[in-house]
């Protein structure tokens, strides 16, 4: 009898368990969603910022060539194939100085005039491209945006169109034709998925190399024929990617499902299972970007809850049964309720330091588990800004000598432009072309100061790579150029025939070779004529690159603390000592090391070690 009265208090005290247990997974996945939701509203701000700011910088492109009269003339006919000759050279260094991938010109129908890929077999010239839709739209609306795969060379990327007009109206359209792989490889390294996909739904960008040039939603059999006739997409097979929704919790927000599709895709990130995505429709385009947050740690979380749950109700169920099983025996047994009374006494205390325990232990756990995250993440994000920050102090320190370099082409070309204003007033053509000519010259000179500067003080990707020693070395003397000058510095350098090539990052290679070079500069201050040698050497499957000054070399302090942040033997405000911490930092992130002694003959000597790359 007394096992058939105890079966209903169980059965309580299982579905009260149960009960707590399915609560708090809900309650906790709920929490964990708003959590993810508002990191993910984070996401989308900075993705969709990158992404206008990466098209914003070649959207006005186009609309200039309707400034070039050549241009002009050859749309209308005028000059004969000579004005052809001449947009395409045009054509072609404007390309190269934009960085876009082609720049091309059609006549008002639709047949390419110039090119800047004029000189390769390949050539756009001559083809007709008034099926595109960009030309389409160009010439009825005045501008016209695309993004699809070039029928030629099968590069995909952003068609920016803009209609040229003349005195009798529309002439043609000028087409830029933009890479977006940049924006694509910053996005491999975030921490969730990201996505864009066009008014199709088809994906066109994806931070998952797998998903991109897959649809969103199935495309019927008329959807693929206007395809195949466009050629949009260049017939790629657009399979689906493989999301079913699970439910929408709001406007844009929604939980999916994406299932496994052929081989696994190696990523950073799971690109399977249950997501909380998250899309917003771009402004001036009909695409529309979409951020994946695995709902993996969210589900691990509220399970955790749950179980606690579950373990505390099945504690106060216990506890209740005890309980009810005290009464009983009080009723049985009244002669042993002292020695029942401290046995319940023992075993609730018990129960109440193990809860306790388990409680305090799993939220130390978590707590310790989420500072080493956060401590991670700081860490990272400072020595990339560390290293950024030394790469703005370099170029500071140079702002002088650059100012100086741009400031006399500047006056040349005031010069120049005054007397070609004055040539051309007399009738004396030839000298003003002549005139023109320097003022080309001169700008080409100041592109290449501010090409130079422009790709050292931007981030570098972190990405090891192939990378000739000598070319970087003559890249950072590039930079050093006016400091070089203004010392009257000589430079001993010699390449070896087979020049060595290194595995590490070219754009932190050179940060590293500029810091060591200035250093060496400042070493000699005031000497006559300081001298920098450059020697290398490689064995063993590494190269050892030296930077040796003619200075008084190191002293014994400094050779101890040479490496150490903010030590430095400078005058105040002459440096913070971090160049060599950074630097150090950035070798050792290759595989590398940067050593610091002073020559048997004199002057301080740095020993750059690198690995050298696999033999193709």
């Amino acid at each position: 009898m007394p096992r058939f009265r105890s079966l209903p208090l169980l059965l309580v005290c299982l579905l009260l368990v149960g009960l707590s247990g399915f609560s708090a997974y809900r309650i906790g996945q709920r929490l964990g969603i708003a959590d993810l939701r508002a990191t993910g509203l984070h996401r989308l701000d900075l993705y969709a910022a990158s992404l206008e700011r990466e098209i914003g910088k070649y959207a006005f492109l186009p609309g200039t060539l309707n400034l070039e009269p050549a241009v002009l003339d050859l749309l209308a006919g005028q000059g004969g194939d000579a004005a052809g000759g001449r947009v395409n050279a045009y054509l072609e260094k404007l390309n190269e100085r934009a960085g876009t991938l082609s720049i091309y010109v059609l006549d008002a129908s639709g047949k390419v005039a110039a090119a800047s890929n004029w000189r390769r077999p390949d050539s756009f010239v001559g083809e007709d491209l008034s099926f595109r839709p960009y030309f389409r739209e160009a010439i009825e609306t005045g501008t016209g945006r695309f993004f699809g795969i070039g029928t030629t060379r099968g590069e995909p990327g952003y068609y920016l169109a803009s209609a040229l007009t003349g005195e009798s109206g529309t002439l043609g359209v000028a087409v830029i034709k933009v890479s977006l792989e940049q924006l694509e490889k910053s996005w491999s390294t975030v921490e969730a998925p990201v996505l864009v996909a066009d008014e199709n739904g088809v994906v066109i960008l994806s931070a998952v190399a797998g998903w991109k040039f897959t649809t969103l939603r199935p495309l019927d059999e008329a959807t693929r024929a206007a395809f195949d006739h466009t050629q949009q997409y260049n017939r790629r097979a657009l399979q689906p990617l493989g999301v079913r929704p699970l439910g929408d919790i709001d406007y844009g927000v929604r939980l999916v499902h994406i299932a496994a599709s052929g081989p696994e895709t190696i990523s950073v990130y799971p690109v399977t299972g249950r997501f909380l995505e998250q899309s917003r429709t771009l402004p001036g385009t009909p695409w529309t970007l979409t951020v994946l947050s695995h709902l993996e740690q969210v589900d691990n979380l509220a399970q955790s809850r749950a179980a606690l749950a579950a373990i505390a109700a099945a504690c106060l169920c216990l506890l209740g049964i005890i309980l009810n099983e005290r009464r009983r025996h009080l009723r049985d047994r009244l002669a042993a309720r002292e020695a029942l009374q401290q046995a319940h006494d023992d075993l609730e205390r018990k129960v109440e330091e193990r809860t306790a325990d388990l409680s305090a232990a799993n939220r130390q756990l978590q707590d310790e588990i989420g500072e080493r995250i956060r401590a991670e993440r700081t860490l990272r994000a400072a020595q990339d800004e560390l290293v950024q920050a030394g790469k703005l102090a370099v170029i500071g320190q140079l702002s002088t000598g650059i100012a100086h370099e741009l400031n006399q082409p500047l006056a040349a070309l005031r010069t120049l432009s005054a007397n070609a204003e004055r040539f051309l007033e007399r009738g004396d053509v030839d000298t003003t072309r002549t005139n023109l000519g320097r003022i080309a010259d001169l700008v080409d000179r100041m592109g290449r100061i501010t090409g130079q500067l422009r790709n050292f003080a931007r981030k570098s990707s972190g990405q090891s790579a192939p990378v000739a020693l000598c070319h970087a070395v003559d890249n950072a003397l590039d930079l050093l150029d006016a400091r070089l000058r203004r010392a009257s510095a000589e430079v001993a350098r010699s390449c070896p025939v087979d020049e060595p090539v290194a595995l590490c990052d070219a754009n932190r290679l050179e940060q590293v070779l500029v810091n060591l070079i200035g250093n060496a500069l400042d070493a000699m201050a005031g000497q006559p004529r300081p001298r920098i040698d450059l020697a290398w050497e490689c064995a063993d499957g590494r190269v050892r690159l030296h930077v040796r000054d003619h200075g008084p070399g190191l002293s014994a302090e400094a050779q101890a603390h040479l490496f150490e942040p903010f030590f430095t033997t400078k005058p105040a405000g002459d440096g913070l000592g971090l160049g060599l911490t950074i630097s150090a930092g950035i070798v050792r992130d290759f595989g590398g090391s940067l050593h610091g002694a002073n020559h048997p003959d004199g002057g301080a000597v740095f020993t750059l070690e690198l690995p050298l790359a696999p033999t193709p």
